[in-house]
């Protein structure tokens, strides 16, 4: 009986130890899952600021292109008054 009851005791201890260990792997799990979720949700940010980037980039473009357009016919104007002015 004392070898079963020895037995016995060494089984819960082994028990108690497994259950020790699967605690911390739980607590790891759930923060790997939480870890997934911010990171899909980190994804769609980063999708939707990469298209209002294309957004502004296409914005600073045509910026780009009235400034030129102003530039030139600033240029015209100033060319046009010096000549009114020569005469």
């Amino acid at each position: 009986m004392a070898e079963l009851d020895q037995m016995a005791a060494q089984l819960m201890a082994a028990l108690d130890r497994l259950e020790s260990l699967t605690v911390p792997l739980a607590e790891v799990k759930a923060r790997a899952e939480q870890n997934t979720a911010e990171i899909e949700l980190l994804k769609r940010e980063r999708e939707q600021l990469l298209g209002r980037i294309a957004e502004l980039e296409e914005e600073a473009r045509a910026i780009v292109g009235v400034t030129d357009e102003v530039e030139g016919r600033l240029d015209e104007a100033i060319s046009e008054i010096r000549a009114a002015l020569a005469r």
